[in-house]
C-alpha cells in the first residue's frame, strides 16, 4: 500500500516503500552529462554515496569493489568500463 509523503522540499509523492528518495527531486538531479548520466538512478547515487563522481574517482576501485555497492549492478559495469576507457584508465588491479 502506497503511502503519501512530502519531502524536504515540498514535493507530494506516494510510496510502497521505505525509500526515502523524493522521485520529483530525483528527476531533477539527474545530471546531463559525464558517465554518471548514463547509469540509473541507483547505481548514480550507490557512487555518489561512496565519493565517486569522477573517472579517477572511480578508476581507484576494484571491480568487485563497485559491484559490491547496494544499487549497482553488472549492467552497470560495461558503462563503467567505457567511461574509464575514454580516459585511458581502467579500475584497479585486485592483487
Amino acid at each position: 500500500m502506497k503511502t503519501a509523503r512530502i519531502c524536504t522540499n515540498g514535493h507530494r509523492y506516494y510510496k510502497s516503500s521505505d525509500c526515502p528518495t523524493c522521485p520529483h527531486c530525483e528527476k531533477e538531479r539527474v545530471p546531463t552529462k559525464g558517465f554518471l548520466a548514463t547509469l540509473s538512478a541507483p547505481a548514480r547515487r550507490a557512487l555518489e554515496g561512496k565519493g565517486i563522481s569522477t573517472e579517477k574517482q572511480l578508476a581507484r576501485y576494484t571491480e568487485a569493489e563497485i559491484l559490491a555497492l547496494h544499487g549497482i549492478g553488472p549492467s552497470s559495469l560495461p558503462k563503467l568500463k567505457k567511461a574509464l576507457r575514454a580516459f585511458d584508465l581502467e579500475f584497479k588491479q585486485p592483487w
